[in-house]
């Protein structure tokens, strides 16, 4: 390696080409001539799989690099933080991690203010105004075997999982556009099948009986726009737990515009509950999605890491909080 070749002052890029339909890979040179114009050196990594992004900010780590950009989408933001918590080169904290969204619901960079338009969203990481997000640690089951995964942003377990399957199976068959989503939401209102189950926060017991659908959020964003858990604050080092009952589904989506407002908790059964451990049990399985991935099945628990991750965020972000 060339002496003069600085790596602590260059960026690894993670690019995900398949993202945003074909974005990431189409909208790269534009983007990467953008960082140039602002100074930002970066060698570019490409995923060519599925988890290749865990793999590559591994091997980005561990050949030095302390600052990511994930070009990509939330999926890409999922696999890049989980390579963080693999690698063990130094600790999480010493990352920087920027997102340039390319991706389809872009929901991670909502919740810290991130521009979309390649331009604002470059001038951010040129700023490199860094926040301290909490990071969730999950374990579950996966045929049978007990897995564990880092969440960035939102998970959810039981219809939502239902529906976040059912997105991402149209979206491998080649489906695109806002319907695929919806069209997803009521198919399975009439489909999805209720689980009794139990929650219990931080040790005490805060559900019993037939669940509908539950939403563990750091970030306040998923699917979007849909806001399950619009109290959630990314640093307060508790998860913002949304469970909603067993209830006429009619009645329930005819106010279905609460959870694009942000008021969701003005339906009554629906309940806010925080804490820094959440165990789920279920007497038959219930699927859980992380990040808009599909994963697994319960039994789940999830433990907050307070503050892991350190990200990149806008300044209005940062002048909000203030």
């Amino acid at each position: 390696m060339n002496e003069s070749f600085d790596i602590s002052q260059r960026w690894a890029a993670i690019v995900n080409p398949v993202a945003g339909s074909g974005r990431g890979l189409t909208d790269w040179p534009q983007i990467s001539g953008l960082l140039r114009d602002e100074g930002i050196a970066v060698d570019a990594m490409f995923t060519l799989r599925k988890y290749h992004a865990t793999e590559l900010a591994v091997a980005a780590v561990r050949q030095g690099y302390r600052r990511i950009i994930v070009v990509g989408g939330d999926g890409t933001i999922h696999e890049t933080v989980n390579g963080f918590f693999i690698q063990q080169s130094c600790p999480t904290t010493d990352i920087l991690m920027a997102v340039i969204a390319v991706g389809t619901g872009n929901d991670w960079i909502r919740m810290f203010g991130i521009p979309r338009n390649y331009v604002d969203a470059i001038r951010s990481i040129r700023e490199s105004r860094s926040f301290l997000q909490d990071v969730g640690r999950v374990s579950y089951y996966e045929s049978k075997v007990h897995q564990v995964r880092y969440l960035a942003n939102v998970a959810g377990f039981g219809y939502d999982a239902a529906v976040c399957r059912g997105f991402n199976r149209l979206k491998e068959r080649g489906y695109r556009g806002r319907w695929i989503y919806l069209f997803s939401v009521f198919r399975e209102a009439i489909r999805y099948r209720a689980r009794r189950v139990r929650i219990a926060v931080d040790g005490k017991e805060v559900f019993h009986g037939r669940l509908f659908t539950g939403t563990v959020g750091i970030c306040k964003y998923t699917a979007g726009g849909l806001s399950q858990t619009p109290n959630a604050i990314a640093d307060d080092g508790l998860f913002d737990l949304t469970v909603i009952p067993n209830m006429n589904r009619v009645r329930l989506f005819r106010r279905f515009r609460v959870v694009y407002t942000g008021n969701i908790y003005d339906i009554p059964q629906i309940r806010l509950f925080r804490g820094g451990r959440i165990e789920v049990r279920a007497d038959r399985p219930v699927r859980l999605e992380i990040d808009g991935e599909i994963l697994g099945y319960s039994d789940f628990e999830f433990q907050i890491i307070e503050r892991a991750v350190r990200v990149v965020v806008s300044e209005k972000f940062i002048r909000d909080r203030a």
